[in-house]
């Protein structure tokens, strides 16, 4: 009794004194027997006695959600006896016939607590009670003449007993696991309803053949031996049925990709799945640790850290299923039983092969866990200095324009470069480590100066990069130069204070370049150049802080005369040429597609790269005359393709700043028109830098650009810090893997790393992904072993003029389908 429930003990209380009372009354009624009649009422109590206890045996059992359900011929004895017997005696016999039966069935295999058997007799007894009330009211039974009239005194009387002790094992289910009463009653009333037909049809034809003449229940056996069979065949079938479905339902549930969504699927699954009382799911971990998921049949679901679960033998109630994927441990499975109720041999298959799914589930789950962690640490790793935890370059870069872009185009910002001095002495004298130790030392102290808005980060060697974006305007009274050179000071002084690195008490003595622009008239990049001059401007003069001064800046005129001869190069025809390198299938070594890249024939400073004078167009007002230009040419090239038979897309490099047009894609639209090309044999590629923006105008360009059919691609993917967030607002169809990963993935793990989760990203995407920059046969077999859709470098084919990039492609296709040869003449599979 102190196993069960309080509620469930008031419960069986309750029911047990509606029986003990039913039966007591029933019996001070008198039995109004014939005076000739042969068998004399204890004789007749007996038989009602053994008829109860009797058909107890006779049981069927299934399995619910909520519990175990027994089905037994108690209907059928309840007809009988309400023919055969005083109806006042009959709650009394069913009180002393099934409880002597389930005692003995509790003994000899369920070993059911005490309060159990009293709850089932009382219901029982109870039952029988208001059927007798029943069947009486409509008529009196006791050896009453067969007629219509009485067979639907004894039907009430069933459906009575039926319905009563349906609901009261139910409400015993619903109780002792604190579930609604309304399943378990539906599913013992639909498991009992084939059952209870034939019952009543049995009950009414013995009293047929008892009127008749009683030696035809000989006869009866062979038939109820049958229709018992009969019962258990449909009873398996149906259960067989609805575990299945449940077990589908169950499995297909596990298809998470999260531990804490597969372990509560396999507890809610293993619950509906097994009836069980309780389902455990241990989880293994990476480092060791153990987390154990818990349900119960209320629904409820508990999770906490556990220790490692102990081997122990299982008890008879208890299935116990060791998680392993290999040789691999993933975890355990516990599927606890009810008492009355344990395990049969399918359900033991049914938990092992459920087992299986789970481990297999898990095993994903902590396998995509792992590639987000690794994914997410690589993305880390791009964009931060592995000494000091302060964003690298290129994060300044990205960060510091995208920073630029969301303030106004004249809000004044500035940018502050600083080397220490002497740092090469400190390295040689006290060693690298101590060497370290300064530069997180000074990383510290700058970060503790810095405020919001600020953006500070480590360029490389001694080289520290801060950018102030909260700087008073001159409407505001302050000046922006002199409040950036009062900061400047004030860093240095605080660097300057006395410390200890490798047991050395010295100053950090630091150089500072500041540069104060506009947020709309330069890049980072370009601050960074114009804060390095000043800097050497710093040393030069023998202080610590200078500001950045033009006059001294050769390159800026130089910038300006070179845009004004880029002018001259748009109008003529032969300066910009367009060298052509195309990307290769590496399974087949057919080409996927074309680049395009943009060379200058200048004619004073000869061969031109895009390094050198790219930046200064995209940050001029030439840069649209540029782009119109260059995809012009590029559309040339593929339609004088689709005239020859080459039907492969040519991909075009486009600005960050082009996206703030919303001309572009009419623009776009109108030069394919123009050169008949369809359009998604065009791809355009863009840095991730572009989808750091939050402006509606770039989201509007590239949706119109999708809209219309035109590819697009992320250049240098894996270089800048939202190489995973931005794909979740940017649709596009390729993704490039930077060559700087490319080239270092034989000696840096990390690279190898960042190249194989972008392929396997890619894969789960379904986007094409293309290597940059293979150089080695070693590389090529590398990229191909992980998947890589693509590649294109030297290794196969330097960038070429666009006359001669035709045969190339026309070779390339004819040895790729000589490849492919049919399997027999006639063509037949």
């Amino acid at each position: 009794m102190r196993e069960a429930p309080i509620r469930v003990l008031l419960l069986t209380a309750a029911v047990s004194l509606t029986a003990v009372a039913a039966a007591v009354v029933g019996l001070t009624f008198p039995a109004p027997l014939p005076a000739d009649d042969p068998l004399p009422a204890p004789a007749r109590f007996g038989i009602a006695v053994a008829a109860f206890a009797v058909t107890q045996f006779a049981r069927l059992r299934f399995r619910t959600a909520s519990g175990m359900v027994s089905i037994t011929w108690g209907e059928a004895a309840l007809i009988v006896c309400l023919y055969l017997v005083p109806a006042g005696s009959l709650p009394a016999a069913a009180l002393l016939g099934t409880g002597a039966a389930w005692t003995a069935m509790s003994l000899l295999s369920d070993r059911r607590p005490a309060v159990e058997l009293v709850r089932i007799t009382g219901s029982l007894t109870a039952a029988t009670a208001l059927a007798v009330a029943v069947a009486s009211a409509l008529g009196r039974p006791l050896l009453a003449a067969p007629t219509p009239g009485l067979a639907l005194a004894l039907t009430a009387g069933s459906v009575a007993y039926l319905l009563v002790t349906g609901w009261l094992g139910a409400a015993n289910l619903a109780v002792r696991h604190d579930v609604p009463i309304g399943p378990p009653l539906l599913a013992a009333l639909r498991g009992k309803l084939l059952m209870f037909v034939g019952n009543v049809a049995v009950g009414l034809v013995v009293v047929a053949l008892l009127e008749i003449d009683a030696r035809w229940l000989l006869l009866l056996p062979p038939p109820l031996w049958l229709l018992q069979q009969t019962y258990r065949h449909r009873l398996r079938a149906d259960q067989e049925r609805r575990t299945w479905r449940t077990f589908a339902e169950a499995t297909a549930a596990l298809n998470q990709l999260d531990e804490r969504g597969v372990a509560t699927a396999a507890v809610t699954g293993g619950l509906d799945l097994f009836g069980a009382e309780q389902v455990d799911v241990h989880v293994a971990r990476h480092d060791g640790r153990w987390h154990r998921y818990r349900g119960d049949t209320g629904g409820r679901v508990h999770d906490r850290e556990v220790d490692r679960p102990t081997r122990t033998e299982p008890d008879d109630h208890e299935l116990v299923r060791p998680l392993t994927v290999g040789s691999a441990e993933v975890g355990e499975l516990r599927v606890r039983f009810p008492r009355s109720a344990p395990p049969s041999a399918r359900e033991r298959d049914a938990v092992a092969a459920f087992g299986d799914a789970l481990a297999a589930a898990l095993h994903d789950a902590a396998t995509h866990r792992e590639l987000r962690l690794v994914t997410a640490q690589s993305s880390y790793d791009a964009v931060h200095d592995q000494l000091t935890g302060l964003f690298n370059r290129t994060a300044m870069l990205g960060r510091g324009d995208q920073a630029l872009r969301k303030l106004a185009h004249n809000h004044p910002v500035a940018l502050l470069l600083l080397d220490i001095n002497q740092f090469k002495d400190v390295n040689d004298t006290l060693g690298h480590a101590a060497g370290d130790q300064l530069l997180r030392l000074t990383a510290n102290r700058l970060a503790a100066l810095t405020r919001p808005g600020d953006l500070l980060g480590r360029l490389g060697g001694d080289e520290f990069a801060l950018l102030l974006t909260a700087l008073p305007m001159v409407s505001e009274g302050t000046a922006p130069v002199p409040y950036a050179l009062r900061q400047a000071r004030r860093i240095a002084e605080r660097l300057a204070a006395p410390s200890e690195v490798a047991g050395v008490r010295m100053s950090v003595e630091v150089s500072v370049g500041v540069v104060v622009a506009d947020a709309g008239t330069a890049d980072v990049t370009e601050l960074l150049r114009r804060a390095d001059i000043a800097m050497y401007q710093a040393r030069e003069g023998g202080g610590n802080v200078a500001a950045y001064d033009s006059s001294r800046d050769a390159a800026s005129t130089d910038q300006l005369a070179l845009l004004a001869e880029l002018r001259e190069a748009l109008e003529a025809d032969d300066q910009l040429v367009l060298a052509l390198q195309p990307a290769v299938d590496l399974v087949t070594g057919a080409p996927t597609g074309v680049e395009a890249l943009i060379r200058w024939r200048h004619p004073r400073r000869g061969w031109l790269g895009p390094k050198d004078f790219i930046r200064p167009v995209e940050n001029s007002e030439q840069l649209s005359s540029f782009t119109r230009y260059v995809l012009d040419k590029a559309l040339a090239v593929a339609a004088g393709w689709a005239r020859e038979g080459l039907d492969l897309p040519i991909s075009v490099n486009l600005s960050a700043r082009s996206l703030l047009d919303p001309r572009l894609p009419a623009e776009i639209g109108e030069a394919l028109r123009r050169h008949q090309v369809p359009p998604h044999r065009l791809v355009l590629e863009i840095t991730e830098t572009v989808v750091m923006s939050e402006l509606e105008v770039i989201d509007e360009v590239l949706a119109t650009l999708r809209s219309m059919g035109v590819q697009l691609a992320v250049d240098d993917f894996g270089t800048g810090f939202s190489s995973l967030t931005f794909l979740t607002r940017i649709t596009v169809d390729e993704l490039k893997v930077d060559r700087s990963f490319v080239i270092r993935m034989a000696d840096s793990p990390e690279a190898a790393a960042i190249v194989r989760t972008t392929v396997g990203l890619a894969h789960e995407l379904g986007l094409r992904v293309v290597a940059e920059g293979v150089e080695t046969a070693e590389q090529r077999t590398a990229l191909a072993e992980l998947g890589c859709t693509a590649a294109q470098g030297y290794h196969f084919f330097k960038p070429m003029p666009a006359d001669k990039i035709g045969a190339v492609l026309g070779s390339l296709l004819d040895t790729a389908r000589g490849n492919v040869l049919p399997l027999r003449a006639d063509g037949a599979s």
